[in-house]
């Protein structure tokens, strides 16, 4: 992923990819198995074709219905119709009229109209402009005292006070919030990326921190809407009044939460007395500051899905400041690694149910494989890691648990009152693979079992962790990435003993060879 400095229609296509990633893979799949369906099983009847063939054609059809409405919506976000003029139903902008406007900016205790106190006034503010200018700010007692600061931005008329002027408009925000402190936050850094130990209380403890840039913007294009018509992200924002026999909205204010990022944080204490804060200003058009508007959404809903501040303030960074056609490439990469990721992963699982006899496979590779994916889950739970990257990894653990079932030959047969744990048995070729596997691991353990437990307790005795569960999940962990890539060892020994590749996954190794190409490109 890369960021976004100017405004344009396909980043809602971008993250659209991104977050209904599974929706996609799902289509995907479909369209795979109707075009290439000498990949899968062959139904064994007519009657199972055509049940096949309709379901695929259903299946086609909601696609194509989906993304009919998502050109659709992505056209409706990118031209909106203006209305035309002369119409009753036609809301027209304040704006039009070229009012003498002032723009007041002041801090309260509360986030209302009580106790405030000017930061800043622009007389004859133009909506047209654009200005940075950085001002210093009175803490209150209270905001040294690990309390909380709100500003109140208001565009009124010229010359008269935002308070009895009944045509303002304002927005309030935070000019702090409750955050780890500078020394703690890096602490807690270390733990997840050196796991170095650092006390819970220490770096859960919430501190007041001050916010140092507050960045406006407000459209400043004519624009006449459709009262019928009217985008629902923009009625937000909107407010409107009667004016004789029309309507009129007020200005659109935005403060942009997206410019916020934890680096310009500064920590708030007891001896401060006054902070800057930078005050930046630029107009948008309509398309501008509808997107605006999504992309800050987005942001907001991302904690729902279990996103931290750091993940988020990583995803502000990509999105903020970069430059938009390499967003726009990097978006199109992502993709491409999505279909080929998904790809490989249901050829793996397609070729897994086909097989019947264990000849040339490795047995302690797919142990290994299984042992490293619940490792690292194990870890990402630790870490607390957001839904998203937990699901696809707990998807890919209970697969590689069915897979050691399958290579094991393990079956099991539930009766009416208990399960039967049923292993089968393997013929002479799969017995001559099995002591080719076993020979392997047994020369490969001589060099990994030595190393992992000297570095494990190199790590005991260098390096601090939270507790001994931490210091064991992180030594697997690091196990795992030195020695990932001896694991295939025993299966290049079983194809040398062989004298045959005929076994293996073509397909899955193609697209894992095309994701690896993916990931040294970007």
């Amino acid at each position: 992923m890369i960021s976004l400095t100017h405004f344009c229609g396909p980043i809602l296509l971008a993250l659209a990819v991104n977050v209904h990633h599974s929706f996609w893979s799902f289509f995907i799949f479909t369209f795979h198995t109707s075009m290439f369906p000498s990949c899968y099983s062959k139904p064994t009847s007519s009657k199972d074709l055509f049940k096949r063939t309709y379901l695929t054609k259903i299946l086609l059809g909601v696609f194509v219905v989906y993304m009919s409405h998502t050109c659709w919506v992505i056209y409706g976000f990118v031209y909106t119709k203006p209305c035309e003029r002369g119409k009753g139903d036609c809301i027209s902008s304040y704006l039009a009229e070229r009012p003498r406007l002032q723009l007041s900016i002041f801090s309260s205790l509360r986030p209302d109209h009580s106790e405030l106190n000017l930061i800043i006034k622009i007389d004859d503010f133009d909506i047209h402009s654009k200005f940075e200018r950085v001002v210093n700010v009175s803490l209150p007692l209270a905001t040294r005292n690990n309390g909380t600061l709100h500003t109140l931005v208001y565009v009124h008329k010229f010359g008269v006070s935002p308070l009895q002027d009944n045509r303002q408009v304002h927005h309030v925000a935070q000019l702090s919030t409750y955050m780890m402190s500078r020394g703690n936050l890096s602490s807690a850094k270390e733990v997840l990326k050196k796991h170095a130990a650092t006390a819970p209380r220490e770096v859960d403890r919430p501190i007041s921190h001050w916010r140092s840039r507050l960045t406006l913007n407000m459209m400043s294009e004519d624009f006449t809407f459709n009262r019928g018509a009217l985008p629902s992200d923009v009625r937000r924002y909107m407010r409107v009044f009667q004016d004789e026999n029309r309507m009129v909205y007020l200005p659109l204010l935005h403060i942009d939460e997206l410019s916020v990022r934890v680096k310009d944080m500064m920590e708030i204490n007891g001896s401060t007395t006054k902070l800057p804060l930078t005050i930046s200003y630029e107009g948008l058009s309509l398309r501008q500051f509808r997107l605006w508007i999504h992309m800050q959404d987005v942001m907001f809903s991302l904690k729902r899905f279990g996103f931290t501040e750091v993940n988020i303030d990583e995803i502000k960074g990509v999105l903020v400041d970069n430059n938009l056609y390499l967003l726009a490439l990097t978006t199109l990469v992502t993709a491409f690694h999505f279909i080929f990721e998904f790809l490989a992963f249901k050829n793996d699982i397609s070729f897994w149910r086909k097989k019947k006899n264990m000849v040339g496979m490795s047995r302690k590779t797919v142990l290994w494989r299984c042992f490293s994916t619940i490792v690292i889950l194990l870890k990402m739970l630790e870490e607390r890691s957001s839904l998203l990257g937990l699901i696809p990894v707990g998807i890919g653990t209970t697969i590689e648990v069915w897979k050691v079932k399958k290579v094991s030959k393990i079956q099991l047969q539930w009766r009416t009152s208990r399960s039967i744990v049923h292993v089968g048995k393997f013929d002479e070729s799969e017995r001559k693979t099995i002591q080719h596997d076993t020979q392997a691991m047994k020369c490969l353990s001589y060099l990994v079992y030595p190393l992992s437990i000297s570095g494990a307790i190199f790590s005991l005795v260098y390096l601090r962790y939270k507790n001994y569960y931490s210091w064991l999940i992180n030594s697997l962990v690091s196990g795992i990435y030195a020695f990932g890539f001896l694991s295939m060892a025993p299966q290049l020994f079983i194809n040398f003993k062989l004298k045959s590749v005929g076994h293996l996954q073509w397909n899955v190794l193609m697209y894992k060879a095309l994701l690896y190409e993916q990931d040294q490109m970007s």
